[in-house]
């Protein structure tokens, strides 16, 4: 590299370190709102979150910045740099191009907003009151909807927001990949709900103690080989990751003493997340590429983590005897094979996160579609319980009785991630694709599972995926780790293979 070249990569690798900082503080305000913030601080609070995120937005789309991309994308310049350089360079004049024409201050009043709507949305849930919330998601609403504006409109206005989560996936292509995944699906519900065969789940409906599940949610997550030194867990109304760096991963649950499962699915999801961030290359801190690559491959590791392994029969042969140990009353009597078939129990329920892991993806598209409506066709905010129910109707065969069980059962809005939720179904369809390789490459996985020895599938995660931080692309990714591009088939299979045995259909 030539010195003048390497003396200017220096001056950008100091800059990107500023942003790493700005963004870490910002990170740790978001998480402290989410578990116990005190309700009076949070106007202050939110005030200083939009004034760090209006500093951050001023440093990534500042001249200097623009300085720094337009002669490191120099074709002349390129051939100096590592592949990982160009691809840092090539994600901030991304971030730079789209975003420099948004005015700061505009940015910096509805980082603002979504910090002090999360809030509202909290207390709203709470209350069964989606009338409180409605005003703060209209203003979301319209400030994404002028962001769209600046950034640019895709294809469509939503293929401008999918981008920012799945990079380069567009709405028609989404669009097929659901279609070809439901037609496969529908009838397996169907043939579920035909099913003589129904599992019980009623020793599932009992008082759980919240400090035994905490306790064996911390287990759970040091078998998979979180590192608690780089990370902690908490509790919050709505689970969550949070990656400061990866030596600071945090993570939360919520125990709810009279639904067993809901903790420990959700610590297994959030670990999931948390052991890719945890993992990212030391050469990548303080960069952009210090993350995942796309929230579609995050949720990738979580609900493989979760679904796949979590809730396979191999899991359970080995660590049901411990969740006896902290349940005895509960669960003394039921047998392993029962308590396995309760967990994987199928039924239409109103709630995403509680809901079974085949008709989970309806529950997204219900989400996709109705953010293609506001976004793409101008449905208002005010018609979303109603279309909301509707759609639940139509896909799920159930109407919530309440918001609270409908429309405000999600966090996502209130911090405006539009464009966010069909990652999740796409994480499922790269999950089954990848543990179809693991099992290639690991004959010997159920045993190994069985065994409790959860650590070669976390070694093997973090060559294959982890350690690439954003330094490769979801297309790039899958294709590098599996040999093909996402095909939906393989989340199909896996989950036609599995009911089709549990059901006996």
């Amino acid at each position: 590299m030539e010195e003048s070249i390497k003396l200017e990569w220096e001056k950008f690798s100091k800059y990107l370190l500023k942003m790493s900082g700005y963004l870490e503080a910002i990170s740790l305000l978001h998480w402290d709102l989410r578990t116990g913030a005190p309700r009076k601080g949070v106007e202050v609070r939110s005030g200083t979150l939009g004034m760090l995120s209006g500093e951050l937005f001023r440093l990534e789309t500042s001249e200097e910045m623009g300085a720094f991309t337009e002669l490191f994308s120099r074709p002349e310049v390129m051939e100096q740099l590592s592949s990982v350089q160009n691809k840092i360079v090539k994600d901030c004049r991304k971030e730079y191009e789209r975003s420099k024409s948004i005015p700061a201050e505009r940015y910096e009043e509805y980082s603002k907003l979504s910090a002090h709507a999360q809030t509202i949305w909290e207390e709203a849930k709470e209350n069964n009151d989606f009338a409180s919330f409605e005003p703060f998601l209209s203003q979301i609403v319209a400030f994404k909807q002028e962001f769209i504006d600046y950034w640019g409109v895709k294809n469509t206005r939503y293929d401008t927001l999918l981008d920012m989560y799945e990079p380069d996936l567009t709405v028609t292509e989404v669009d097929a990949i659901f279609s070809r995944l439901r037609n496969r699906l529908v009838p397996l519900v169907e043939a579920i709900s035909a099913s003589p065969n129904k599992p019980d789940t009623s020793f599932l409906q009992q008082i759980f103690d919240k400090e035994q599940q905490q306790k064996f949610s911390l287990f759970i997550l040091g078998q998979m080989g979180y590192d608690f030194e780089a990370g902690r867990l908490d509790e919050s109304v709505h689970p969550f990751a949070t990656g400061l760096s990866p030596g600071d991963v945090r993570i939360t649950t919520h125990y709810l003493q009279d639904n067993l499962p809901s903790a420990v699915f959700s610590s297994l999801h959030e670990g999931g997340h948390a052991l890719y961030e945890q993992n990212v290359s030391p050469d990548l801190v303080g960069t952009v590429l210090a993350g995942g690559t796309s929230m579609g491959i995050h949720e990738s590791q979580s609900r493989l983590w979760e679904n796949m392994i979590g809730r396979s029969l191999p899991f359970w042969e080995r660590y049901y005897g411990d969740l006896q140990q902290h349940f005895p009353e509960q669960l003394a009597n039921v047998e392993l094979v029962d308590f396995y078939r309760a967990i994987n129990s199928v039924g239409n329920s109103f709630i995403r996160t509680e809901s079974d892991e085949l008709t989970y993806n309806l529950h997204i598209i219900v989400r996709y579609e109705i953010e293609k409506l506001i976004f793409n066709e101008g449905l208002s905010v005010q018609e979303l319980p109603e279309v909301w129910n509707a759609k639940y109707q139509q896909y799920l065969g159930i109407t919530p009785p309440s918001d609270q069980l409908g429309v405000l059962q999600d966090v996502h809005w209130s911090g405006g991630d539009f464009g966010y939720f069909a990652s999740y179904s796409l994480g499922n369809m790269y999950a089954a694709q990848m543990m179809h390789t693991l099992r290639k490459e690991m004959p010997e996985l159920d045993e190994l599972i069985a065994a409790g020895n959860l650590l070669p599938i976390k070694e093997w995660l973090t060559e294959k995926i982890h350690r690439h931080g954003r330094a490769l692309t979801p297309a790039e990714i899958i294709l590098e780790v599996t040999g093909e591009p996402l095909n939906p088939d393989y989340l199909a299979d896996y989950l036609e293979a599995k009911y089709t045995e549990l059901y006996k259909l």
